[in-house]
């Protein structure tokens, strides 16, 4: 059998909120689980107001702690809008709580509009370096 994942952005239906929405995502997840898929990710997407997995390594601790089996992880946390050591350090955690369950799936895109990228990555922007390296001719 191939194995099935599920990748789930916790949509904020109309009149709800993202509360139920983080509900929804594990009841979600724990249907998939029964039915036998293997695993659950999330998206992480910022500053959209009918989506509710922007907080994605907290999104995910509220689903592994509500399931068994089921891996979970990440859809792609775009590594330009955060700090490496925070990601590895947040799904760190993750994987100390959920041990064999994490996985983490890494991007480098904006991943979202300028205004929301540089409000993300506050300073993190402004220390980035404004042009590759170059190689060395040694």
């Amino acid at each position: 059998m191939v194995p099935l994942s599920v990748l789930d952005l916790a949509p904020i239906t109309e009149g709800s909120d993202a509360g139920q929405a983080l509900r929804n995502s594990l009841d979600l997840a724990r249907q998939a689980e029964a039915l036998g898929y293997r695993r659950f990710w999330m998206a992480e997407h910022h500053n959209l107001p009918g989506i509710a997995s922007a907080a994605t390594a907290v999104a995910l601790a509220h689903v592994g702690a509500g399931t068994n089996n089921i891996r979970i992880g990440a859809g792609g946390i775009m590594l330009p809008n955060h700090a490496p050591l925070l990601i590895a350090e947040q799904f760190g955690t993750l994987a100390a709580l959920h041990p064999g369950r994490v996985e983490l799936g890494l991007g480098r895109a904006p991943g979202s509009d300028q205004i929301t990228a540089r409000a993300q990555c506050g300073a993190l922007c402004s220390a980035a370096p404004k042009t590759s390296p170059r190689k060395s001719s040694n």
